[in-house]
């Protein structure tokens, strides 16, 4: 490549400053040839301004200034960034060597988002996760959440942002599923390109959102809301309704755990999220010991 396109990369954090500088110097440790820079938005947080710096890879520190939570303070940078591509990093996330400059080699002229796979690090074990592919189609996102295509891997650029696929979604519930959204919106203009080789670690066991099943409910329902079309596709909403089978479990709603039980296995009899939301909502397992279990093998419900 003979000109590297700019890229500003967005962290947004909250009250995790240890985890949220390991991000940090990750994103600045880049050998990236084109101009880098980051935005540190504090959400919900009193910003910490010894961050900033200036030089060839400059840092700025901002306050959430949109919708509180993780989705308003994304947006935020991506309002202050003037580059040509925008990347993403959680505060509990780190960038490994050769992410940008692999997933920037990758894209097409026409391609606007680019993800890359993932290590997951969990209880000190850590495991790969692939996609198998180096194009991702909405047809694909719709059949799963492909979580591999985590929030931390997304490189877009910044003009679709705000021009045709628009920004984050600030009315997600809790600022969760918002990233599935922003890939389906992504997929449905064109092919996500995609490395398949792990260039991010994700460190699972530290988020803010891991325990608010409530929020993981109605964020889901959102979902099914937004994108009507999940309903036509067996695998993918057999899936989201065994996840709020398994949600509605973990809050003690019986009922409405079994109803969505039910509506999962009509869609796919084989739907395994239906059989763990049932035996949750009878007491035959509990949804948090599920969980620690996937989790250790890279997975999650």
């Amino acid at each position: 490549m003979t000109e590297w396109p700019s890229i500003g990369v967005v962290i947004p954090t909250h009250n995790r400053p240890d985890l949220m500088r390991a991000a940090l110097t990750s994103v600045l440790a880049q050998r990236y040839p084109g101009r880098l820079g980051a935005i540190v938005v504090f959400d919900r947080a009193k910003p910490d301004t010894t961050l900033e710096q200036d030089g060839d890879r400059p840092v700025r520190v901002l306050k959430n200034s949109r919708t509180p939570g993780l989705a308003g303070a994304r947006n935020t940078g991506i309002a202050a960034l003037d580059t040509d591509l925008v990347a993403f990093c959680d505060d509990d996330d780190v960038w490994l060597p050769g992410k940008l400059t692999a997933q920037v080699g990758a894209m097409e002229p026409a391609t606007e988002m680019a993800t890359c796979a993932i290590n997951v690090a969990y209880r000190g074990r850590t495991t790969a996760r692939l996609a198998g592919a180096a194009k991702v189609y909405q047809a694909d996102l719709l059949r799963s959440r492909m979580m591999m295509l985590h929030s931390s891997t997304f490189l877009l650029r910044r003009s679709a942002l705000l021009g045709g696929l628009g920004m984050v979604a600030e009315d997600a519930p809790g600022s969760q599923n918002e990233d599935w959204d922003l890939l389906l919106r992504a997929a449905r203009r064109g092919p996500i390109v995609h490395v398949d080789s792990p260039y991010a670690k994700i460190h699972w066991g530290d988020s803010h959102f891991e325990t608010r099943y409530d929020t993981k409910i109605s964020s889901l329902r959102w979902m099914l809301q937004r994108h009507p079309e999940l309903h036509g596709i067996p695998a993918g909403a057999a899936r989201v309704y065994g996840q709020l089978s398994c949600w509605h479990a973990a809050v003690g709603d019986r009922a409405a755990a079994l109803h969505w039980a039910g509506r999962a296995t009509r869609a796919q009899w084989s739907e395994p999220r239906a059989v763990i939301g049932a035996a949750a909502a009878l007491g035959l397992v509990k949804v948090p010991t599920v969980l620690s279990m996937l989790h250790a093998r890279g997975r999650g419900i």
